[in-house]
């Protein structure tokens, strides 16, 4: 247990954080799993919808840490070049 009232903040920003971070990459997995069951079912109009906003997503994941920028690049590389190959 934290002794001091610095250590005992770090644990409450901690938490908060390790919370939205919890609940943001949740959502992002879910919105990627829909991108992605689109892509191979070739629903044309459903990945014109759910691509940009998905990379937004995680665009913004990354930026506020809740993932690493490398797995963000890679994540938005596939989906796109999923999508690009059914919307051509």
């Amino acid at each position: 247990m934290a002794h001091t009232s610095s250590a005992r903040k770090r644990i409450r920003q901690n938490e908060t954080r390790r919370s939205r971070n919890r609940t943001r990459r949740a959502s992002l997995r879910t919105n990627i799993k829909k991108l992605r069951t689109a892509i191979e079912t070739k629903d044309v109009a459903q990945v014109k919808e759910l691509l940009a906003p998905t990379l937004s997503m995680v665009d913004v994941a990354s930026s506020r840490g809740a993932i690493h920028a490398n797995a963000a690049a890679r994540t938005k590389s596939r989906l796109a070049s999923g999508a690009n190959a059914i919307l051509k």
